[in-house]
């Protein structure tokens, strides 16, 4: 049986479509090169938008929009019939916000946080590609990204402390 037949049938007319939607991101995740870098960037006008949330908020939003990315990214995966498709980016901007958490919104953080979410989504260091080839359905789309977006988040912190500030 294919994924699609499995569980619940995929949805359809306005259900589908808000599905492909909110898991494309608005349609970024239809790009034709490089739809994650692309749904990475999308993250960024969010971070902006909850800049001025104290950190728990910001953590806060992160946790909620990860619980509609991982039922958001199911969902789209009961439709195409595949998981971790490519056109699903909703994942990269949970990666990207999970990565700014505590992290000022001035452009050489957010060049920086861009930069590390990137490559540790595509090098995917343990635990992230575990996660990645263990972990199915929406939670599995979502949680690896989470998990770069947590490492790398780590790493600006640290790299914070070894600087003296943000730089």
């Amino acid at each position: 049986m294919s994924e699609a037949g499995a569980g619940s049938s995929p949805a359809r007319g306005p259900a589908r479509w808000g599905i492909l939607a909110l898991s494309s991101v608005f349609g970024v995740g239809y790009a034709p090169l490089a739809p994650g870098t692309f749904g990475t960037l999308a993250a960024i006008p969010l971070w902006f938008a909850l800049r001025q949330l104290p950190v728990w908020g910001f953590a806060l939003a992160t946790l909620a929009l990860t619980g509609l990315a991982i039922a958001a990214a199911g969902a789209a995966e009961r439709i195409y019939g595949r998981h971790d498709v490519g056109h699903i980016v909703i994942d990269e901007v949970v990666g990207l916000l999970a990565t700014a958490i505590g992290v000022p919104f001035a452009w050489p953080e957010v060049v920086a946080a861009f930069i590390l979410f990137r490559l540790l989504d595509i090098a995917k260091p343990p635990p992230v590609g575990w996660i990645d080839r263990r972990v199915p359905g929406g939670l599995g789309v979502v949680l690896d990204d989470l998990a770069a977006g947590l490492i790398g988040c780590g790493l600006l912190h640290l790299a914070r402390v070894v600087l003296g500030g943000w730089w």
